[in-house]
């Protein structure tokens, strides 16, 4: 059993309802897991200990939000290369949010990503059954990137 790190932001709540969903989803898969808001991880240091991280944001004007971003910088400074890894993010009108995460992750990271690519879910549909799945889906699909490393 490995160990794994959700950590999110989110406004309104919809993108802490798929951190939520994907946790479950990792959970099933027999992974241990932590949710975390990314402002409640302060140093480096606090990225010790998993096997596998997914990031997420809600996009707001085509971009992540500001706490996402000063977020991945720390995260840079701890080694997560060859680590598993997913991204996601919720949206209303647009998603780039969870692509830029998962290409920082993947391209300057050096994580061993999902090959699903990032999660995008439009906010309507985090709630329903579809979009509980997807989230439920892409949390087994990183737990068995966990598994194999």
């Amino acid at each position: 059993m490995g160990k794994a790190l959700v950590a999110y932001i989110s406004r309104t709540g919809n993108t802490q309802k798929m951190a939520e969903f994907i946790a479950e989803g990792l959970r099933i898969s027999g992974q241990e897991v932590e949710v975390k808001k990314v402002t409640d991880i302060r140093s480096a240091k606090d990225l010790d200990g998993y096997d596998g991280y997914l990031f997420g944001c809600p996009t707001y004007h085509r971009d992540m939000t500001n706490a996402m971003k000063t977020f991945l910088f720390l995260a840079e400074k701890q080694d997560l290369a060859g680590k598993a890894g997913g991204a996601f993010c919720s949206y209303t009108h647009s998603g780039e949010s969870g692509p830029m995460i998962f290409d920082t992750m993947q391209y300057v990271y050096k994580m061993d990503m999902v090959n699903l690519g990032a999660l995008n879910l439009k906010e309507q549909i985090i709630d329903t059954p579809d979009g509980i799945k997807a989230c439920q889906e892409y949390g087994k699909a990183v737990a068995e990137k966990i598994t194999q490393s």
